[in-house]
C-alpha cells in the first residue's frame, strides 16, 4: 500500500457528518496527546498532514483523510480532563455514533502510552474491539522516553496485558 498519495478529505464533529463508507478504513484510537496524529504523520511521511499538538485535547473531531486503497481516520482522544465534560460527552457520542455505523474498518490501531501503566479507558476500549469482534492492534508509544530497564518492564506488563 502506497501511502504517498494520502489527502485530508474531512472534519466530522457531529455524526450527521461522518462520511459514507466507500472504502476500508484503518482507525487510530487512543486517549488525549497518545500520539495518534503523530503516527499518521510518520506512515504518510508528511511532517503537518494531521495536526499535532503538545496539548491534549487538540483533536476534537474525527478526521478522515483519503488514499487510493483506503482511508485512514482518526479518532478524538479519550480522558482529557481540563477539557468541559459537554465536551467529553461530544466526543464520546461522536465515537460511539462512528462505531455504530456499518463501516468497513479494516483495522483499529489502538495507541497505548508506554510510560504508564494503561488507563481504564485503554482497557475498556480494547474490551469494546474484543466484544463487537473488530481487527485491532495495540501499539505502544512514547518508548523513546524510557530508558533500557523501564522499557524491558513495561513491555512485559503490555505483553501479560493484551495477549
Amino acid at each position: 500500500m502506497n501511502f504517498q498519495n494520502v489527502e485530508f478529505e474531512l472534519a466530522a464533529g457531529r455524526k450527521d457528518q461522518l462520511p459514507k463508507c466507500t472504502a476500508p478504513e484503518i482507525v487510530f484510537s487512543g486517549k488525549s496527546n497518545v500520539g495518534k496524529s503523530s503516527l499518521i504523520n510518520k506512515l504518510v511521511n508528511r511532517k503537518a498532514l494531521a495536526r499535532v499538538s503538545a496539548t491534549p485535547g487538540k483533536t476534537a473531531t474525527i478526521n478522515f483523510y483519503r488514499l487510493p486503497e483506503c482511508r485512514l481516520v482518526d479518532l478524538p482522544g479519550y480522558g482529557y480532563a481540563k477539557v468541559s465534560k459537554g465536551e467529553r460527552d461530544r466526543w464520546a457520542s461522536l465515537v460511539e455514533g462512528y462505531f455504530a455505523q456499518d463501516r468497513n474498518v479494516a483495522l483499529v490501531i489502538q495507541l497505548v502510552d508506554m510510560r504508564h501503566k494503561p488507563t481504564a479507558d485503554d482497557l475498556q476500549m480494547v474490551d469494546f474491539l474484543l466484544q463487537t469482534g473488530r481487527p485491532f492492534v495495540v501499539v505502544c508509544t512514547k518508548s523513546d522516553k524510557l530508558n533500557r530497564g523501564e522499557t524491558e518492564a513495561q513491555t512485559a506488563l503490555f505483553n501479560q496485558l493484551f495477549q
